[in-house]
């Protein structure tokens, strides 16, 4: 069995960091230090999946019911098709919203593009209260072709995961599920709701898994303030 190997300290590997032409003496050290810190995050973040991947079996769950295209009717575990694992995803777009959660839209766009590579691990359903053939009607609007959408039968699964406010209102989530032997089990959860957000942001989960959010924490203006997705900026894509 191989020895780890230690770690090197996050300022000697950031110590290797090769200068541009032009830079001055300021902004070498200030990227030397931000690019430590990166280092620990990235560190941080592969500890926490490692946490994550070591959680012990959860709760077995219900034989939820789900609608698919066909207006088949199944249960929770039929969603896995030949994986052991599913990742699906409830977006806010229930029957009384005319029209969809533009984050929920903005992170389903991105996830469309990776969804064939996703199926080559694990599963992946979209789940939504709204019947499915609505579902894809939004879908094709948009150019999405490699999602697969389901309906939620009734309200069980909505209600149980915190989704389905008293209002009326949704909130959208992500859940990793397993089968087994023993049946199925919630493996996890985003459980990060919004009287857990730190002041002054919006709530988000840890690590942000929206593209967006992503590439715009790498520029000077940031995620911005009084800014959010919209779900048509005058371009079709389909």
């Amino acid at each position: 069995m191989a020895l780890r190997q230690p770690l090197l300290a996050a300022p000697a590997l950031a110590s290797r960091r090769r200068a541009f032409p032009g830079e001055d003496d300021a902004y070498a050290r200030a990227r030397k230090s931000l690019l430590a810190e990166e280092i620990d995050l990235r560190r941080k973040i592969a500890r926490v999946a490692a946490q994550r991947r070591a959680l012990p079996p959860g709760p077995l769950v219900k034989d939820y019911r789900f609608r698919d295209a066909e207006g088949t009717e199944g249960g929770l575990a039929d969603l896995f098709g030949a994986h052991d694992t599913l990742v699906a995803y409830f977006w806010m777009y229930g029957p009384e919203r005319e029209r969809p959660c533009p984050m929920c839209t903005n992170w389903l766009g991105a996830v469309n593009g990776n969804a064939a590579d996703i199926a080559q691990r694990v599963a992946l359903r979209v789940v939504g209260r709204s019947p499915v053939d609505r579902q894809q009607a939004f879908a094709r609007e948009r150019g999405w072709h490699a999602l697969d959408f389901v309906q939620t039968v009734g309200d069980d699964y909505a209600r149980d995961f915190h989704l389905l406010n008293p209002d009326g209102s949704e909130n959208p989530a992500l859940a990793v599920f397993q089968k087994g032997a023993g049946g199925v089990r919630l493996f996890w959860k985003s459980d990060m709701t919004r009287d857990m957000a730190d002041p002054g942001q919006d709530p988000r989960d840890a690590p942000d898994v929206a593209s967006l959010w992503t590439i715009l924490d790498l520029t000077p203006g940031g995620r911005g303030t009084g800014w959010y997705p919209s779900l048509d900026y005058g371009v079709r894509t389909g």
